[in-house]
């Protein structure tokens, strides 16, 4: 099966988040490597940096949002679980054109493809946990609309019109790698 531009865009995200955690490399400094990587045009370039440069930017405030859905300290969680879990976190507080299921989907598929065994699962259950929190409108609209094709925000307008309604914490500009 042929993997999406999308796809291929977090899995780069998530190689790049991999190494921040190790290296503490700035954005600027992991863009420039990963945009000349081979495989680097069969990716949106625009989805990478976007995730990319969130992740960093809000790096503290999405472990904040993870750790309460978490059953052991953040550290302690593996470091491709950790990217795994932040690229979802982002994309469902601050990228609300994409459906939930979408993103859950795609952290389960990065998960199986470089996390542990059961990482998977691990991250399926933290990610639903959160979507019950930051999605809530989106999962009610589901719920109340089975086989609706449009999705729904909190704002109650289709996605393409809607306002950001999620509350987060004012963007801190670090390059620092989490712990």
């Amino acid at each position: 099966m042929a993997r999406s531009t999308r796809h291929r865009s977090r899995e780069f995200v998530l190689q790049a988040l991999y190494q921040w955690q190790y290296t503490g490399h700035s954005f600027a400094e992991l863009n420039l490597q990963y945009s000349v990587a081979e495989e680097f045009p069969k990716a949106n370039p625009e989805l990478f940096r976007t995730i990319l440069k969130g992740v960093i930017d809000n790096g503290p405030d999405l472990i904040e949002t993870i750790q309460p859905h978490l059953d052991r300290p953040w550290i302690e969680v593996s470091p491709v679980e950790r990217g795994v879990m932040l690229v979802g976190a982002y994309e469902m507080a601050h990228m609300l054109e994409t459906p939930y299921r979408v993103i859950i989907n795609e952290a389960i598929e990065l998960a199986k493809s470089y996390g542990g065994t059961d990482g998977h699962k691990y991250v399926n259950g933290v990610l639903d946990k959160l979507a019950a929190l930051v999605r809530a409108s989106e999962i009610e609209y589901q719920a109340a609309n089975p086989g609706s094709q449009a999705t729904h925000t909190s704002a109650g307008k289709s996605r393409s019109k809607a306002a950001v309604t999620v509350t987060t914490k004012p963007t801190r500009k670090t390059s620092e790698a989490p712990e």
